[in-house]
């Protein structure tokens, strides 16, 4: 097993990860009857799609002799209604100055390598994804 999902009530639940023990909550959105006090389902669905691109990209990196210190990835998820659920996906990539002037043959690897990790592999093609990447643009 992977993980342990607990219904806390209140629309919040507790994740556990089992190999490490690592835990976080969820709460649901404030347009969905919870709080939004925490990361929703939905939430944690577009954010996971920019946490494998930039590990994914990460490990490519250091295979390269190199490292991606310092990206971020602001992640903007869309919801659709009737049946509820998420549509589409943004992500915006800053990028540090010192990785801004990579080789062009270098970027073009990496973003390859973020568009084809098993997030993005496994979210239906109905959900728009775009992608800013900033400075690699």
């Amino acid at each position: 097993m992977t993980s342990e999902v607990v219904y806390n009530g209140d629309l919040r639940t507790t994740c556990t990860h089992l190999k490490s023990n690592s835990t976080f909550e969820t709460d649901a959105p404030t347009d969905n009857n919870g709080k939004g006090e925490r990361f929703s389902p939905t939430d944690l669905l577009a954010t996971s799609l920019a946490a494998c691109m930039v590990t994914v990209m990460g490990i490519k990196a250091r295979s390269m002799n190199f490292d991606l210190n310092g990206i971020k990835v602001e992640v903007l998820k869309k919801m659709a209604a009737d049946p509820r659920r998420v549509n589409g996906i943004d992500l915006k990539f800053h990028i540090p100055d010192n990785l801004g002037a990579l080789e062009p043959k270098t970027i073009t690897i990496l973003k390859n390598t973020g568009i084809t990790c098993p997030v993005a592999k496994s979210i239906h093609p109905d959900i728009e994804v775009n992608i800013n990447w900033g400075a690699w643009s």
